[in-house]
């Protein structure tokens, strides 16, 4: 019985492909830095909608905005420093009777530069970004 040889690559050659792709990943990486704290951010805006719909619900029912997520029923999600999937900390940092507003601080510094992404949301309704990572 004649056995067929099958072309293969050898570990030298694959190593080499791994060590260039490495390289081509360290070269590509800070060009896509920005995307990754774009992506990141749509978390912020998501639940900072999500707190301005319940604080709207909560004025119609008692004339005023709440100053604590108990009341509008909000719980924060669990941020990655305590296991969870979350990368931003809420707060209401104003509350009264014609206005309110949230600020969602990032627990994670996505660009490494020592600066932390911040996001606002009061009575409008638009997420800001008021301190960009």
């Amino acid at each position: 019985m004649k056995t067929k040889k099958l072309k293969a690559f050898n570990l030298q050659e694959m190593l080499i492909v791994l060590v260039i792709i490495g390289i081509l990943l360290l070269i590509a990486l800070p060009n896509f830095m920005p995307l990754i704290s774009k992506t990141k951010a749509q978390e912020a805006k998501i639940q900072l909608k999500y707190i301005a719909n319940l604080e709207q619900q909560y004025q119609y029912l008692h004339s005023k905005y709440s100053p604590s997520f108990e009341e509008i029923d909000y719980q924060p999600p669990i941020t990655v420093e305590k296991n969870g999937n979350a990368n931003y900390k809420y707060e209401i940092i104003q509350a009264g009777i014609q206005n309110y507003k949230v600020r969602a601080t990032a627990v994670v510094d996505f660009d490494g530069d020592g600066i932390y992404d911040v996001w606002e949301i009061d009575k409008k309704g638009n997420p800001e970004q008021v301190v960009k990572d």
